[in-house]
């Protein structure tokens, strides 16, 4: 494919404030797209071209912005209007005191058939959503062997209410495809926690991971599992599942490598990052100690049936069918506290 036809091409992003639409935005605005990004409020704009300029890319008039949001019809036809493509990362983020776990499943859910609807008339030929493990790890009995893209989180056992929201969500994205889609193409990326160079104050929950460990704000490392995963290389897969044709109809998972528990990252960050580390507590943290503060702390109650649990998914389906080559887990951790200390923001 040649610039020329790229250029010729559209993609929206949804939710382009976010982590990972802000590095999908940068990756296509660098291959040569004409870009369009959503907000629910355009004061935000200089915020995302900010975020850009300091990923490398000033994005000029290769960049459009609409107001819309997940929630609300309005805007959606218009944003999508005359795209080739759809990158929907938009999501509602986790909220920790709800009363109600459908505050997070029903906006979720909507927002991904409002976004596909909207696709669908506009005649684009492929959606990419943003999806995550949380739709794949949770609600199956213990097992050793790697998750892959086969399964899916069991929404009637004990999946947190945040990936029961991001299940039900991919759910209804791939039953709308198969029932209404009317030759509408889609893809989902199911990343692992997602680490990687922060461009700017706004970053996603994942982050705080390295900054609490970093600043001395966690006293320990809860024994807890999980893929990580540059975002650099999350925005590359999007970027290989919306072109390729091998990935109509596919969901990708986007891990480094083999899972690994917390207390392996803040070893990482002590061993590479000298003085900058020296808040870092490498030590693991009793689960007995970890039930007692969820009787107070929200974000620790989040945790809880995490505990000891392996969380290892492979990205091989990525790899083979779309040549899709990640940075190392050591490589993403170290690239998030560089930029973390980089950019100044581990004392706000």
């Amino acid at each position: 494919m040649t610039t020329n036809s790229i250029s010729d091409k559209v993609v929206l992003v949804t939710g382009g404030s976010g982590f990972i639409a802000v590095h999908c935005i940068l990756q296509l605005l660098q291959a040569g797209y004409q870009v369009r990004t959503t907000l629910r409020s355009l004061n935000r704009e200089a915020e995302v071209r900010a975020m850009l300029k300091e990923g490398g890319s000033d994005a000029g008039k290769q960049l459009t912005f609409f107001q819309a949001n997940l929630s609300a019809d309005a805007q959606w036809n218009e944003a999508v209007s005359g795209c080739t493509y759809v990158v929907h990362v938009a999501s509602p983020t986790p909220i920790l005191n709800y009363r109600n776990e459908d505050e997070m499943i029903i906006p979720a859910r909507e927002g991904v058939l409002r976004v596909l609807k909207a696709s669908r008339d506009a005649g684009v030929k492929r959606v990419v959503l943003t999806s995550a493990i949380g739709a794949i790890v949770y609600g199956h009995p213990q097992q050793t062997a790697p998750y892959d893209e086969t399964t899916w989180t069991n929404v009637a056992g004990k999946a947190p209410a945040y990936q029961k929201s991001k299940t039900l969500a991919e759910r209804a994205a791939w039953d709308f495809i198969e029932q209404e889609g009317d030759g509408l193409e889609l893809s989902a990326i199911n990343p692992a926690t997602v680490l990687g160079p922060v461009l700017g104050p706004d970053y996603s929950h994942s982050i705080h991971l390295i900054k609490n460990l970093l600043t001395g704000k966690m006293p320990g490392c809860p024994k807890i599992n999980s893929g990580f995963v540059d975002v650099r290389d999350v925005a590359d897969l999007h970027l290989r599942a919306m072109t390729h044709p091998a990935a109509k109809g596919e969901r990708f998972i986007a891990t480094a490598g083999e899972s690994v528990w917390l207390i392996e990252i803040a070893k990482t960050l002590k061993a590479h990052l000298g003085q900058a580390a020296s808040k870092v507590n490498a030590r693991e943290l009793p689960n007995t100690l970890l039930r007692i503060a969820a009787l107070k702390d929200p974000m620790v109650k989040s945790m809880i049936p995490l505990l000891g649990r392996m969380m290892n998914v492979t990205s091989a389906k990525a790899i083979h069918l779309l040549d899709w080559s990640p940075r190392s887990t050591q490589e993403a951790v170290l690239a998030t506290a560089e930029s973390l200390i980089r950019l100044h923001l581990l004392d706000q």
